[in-house]
């Protein structure tokens, strides 16, 4: 609309050439809103509120008469309340550029007094107390313009050629790279530590590898032998268990064939010797009762009967014994008491027929012994 102004969020707008504004000033203030302004009769000029920045590169002289440079960054803006416009409006509308260099003259004359209360010591450890002591000092006399601070950062301190900030931070400079030193050693021997514990893993774990391959290999190769063995160890198995049967089986044979030896040859042998012996033992026999008989008129007849029959009973007993089996079980001795056994037998049966007959026999004759029990030996 014509004769309608506004100004900007970050702009304050005031009107002169009408009624005077608030506290007598020369212009009305407006900000957030607009205001119809009669062309010809009112004059609108505008004052930033925005932000501004100055920054100020100033030499100052510590405490111990160090010359040091100080270069700083003051942030500021004009205030928000209506005295603070005023005032700025006043001083800076015609060339508003003009607030950033007073404000950088107003902070490098209390920059200067306040470095020069301190030591370069305290300046360097202390910088956030020395943009306090800035701002507190300074808060009074910005308010005057209309001109708040919003912060004030300290960017660098030199010495320039003296060299005293330098040799100040050499104990630091040193500890610091005595400390970064030593921790490089650590490092570096924590690192050989690590790759020697690391080649040394290797190497165990190379050894076991070996090991394990070599401990493969031994059970390939063993049960490849064994495997390669097995046929032959079967086979000579195999034949060894022929071999045994084939020895037990010709002792067998060996013990059949003694047997048969003893049976066919030996047996007969003892048998033949032993009806011999008793052939010629009934002979003598035969001899001895002729010449009892002789002796003995009594029996004449009966004894020469008997004595004509007892070769021949003798001779069927000992044709007998030839055909049996006979095991003798005490040598010699034992084919003597089969002899005297059937000789005694003839005797007894003679003995008997004698008494059916009602003839004793002689009583000084010995007794036979007869029977199988009186002998070792069996006849079958």
């Amino acid at each position: 609309m014509f004769g309608y102004r506004v100004p900007a969020p970050d702009q304050a707008m005031l009107i002169s050439g009408g009624r005077r504004g608030q506290g007598g000033a020369p212009f009305r203030v407006v900000t957030g809103h607009g205001k119809f302004v009669l062309p010809v009769f009112r004059k609108v000029r505008f004052l930033t509120l925005a932000m501004c920045e100055a920054e100020v590169e100033e030499k100052c002289v510590s405490r111990q008469g160090i010359t040091l440079t100080v270069r700083s960054v003051i942030a500021f803006k004009v205030g928000n309340d209506t005295e603070s416009i005023v005032n700025a409006g006043q001083r800076f509308l015609s060339d508003q550029e003009q607030m950033a260099v007073l404000t950088g003259r107003i902070f490098a004359g209390h920059l200067r007094s306040i470095i020069g209360s301190m030591t370069v010591e305290e300046i360097i450890t202390e910088r956030q107390k020395l943009a306090t002591e800035v701002l507190d000092t300074s808060k009074a006399e910005m308010a005057k313009i209309g001109l708040i601070v919003d912060s004030l950062q300290i960017q660098s301190i030199d010495d320039g050629d003296t060299g005293y900030i330098d040799a100040m931070s050499a104990p630091h400079k040193a500890a610091i790279q005595r400390q970064a030193q030593i921790a490089q050693a650590q490092a570096s021997q924590a690192s050989a530590e690590a790759e020697q514990e690391a080649a040394r893993n290797q190497a165990e774990y190379a050894r076991q590898t070996a090991v394990v391959q070599a401990r493969y290999t031994a059970e390939v190769d063993r049960a490849q032998a064994e495997a390669a063995q097995a046929g032959p160890l079967a086979e000579a198995h195999a034949q060894r268990e022929v071999l045994a049967a084939r020895t037990e089986l010709a002792q067998r044979a060996a013990d059949l064939r003694q047997q048969q030896l003893v049976a066919e040859i030996v047996k007969p042998a003892e048998a033949e010797a032993e009806r011999i012996r008793v052939v010629a033992l009934a002979e003598a026999e035969r001899m001895k009762i002729q010449a009892e008989a002789a002796a003995s008129h009594g029996r004449v007849a009966l004894d020469r009967m008997l004595i004509d029959q007892l070769p021949q009973i003798v001779k069927e007993a000992a044709s007998g014994l030839s055909g049996a089996n006979v095991n003798v079980l005490n040598g010699a001795d034992g084919l003597g008491e089969i002899a005297a056994g059937l000789v005694g037998q003839g005797l007894t049966i003679l003995d008997a027929v004698r008494r059916n007959m009602g003839t004793p026999g002689p009583k000084d004759e010995p007794k036979r012994p007869g029977g199988a029990d009186d002998g070792a030996v069996e006849v079958r």
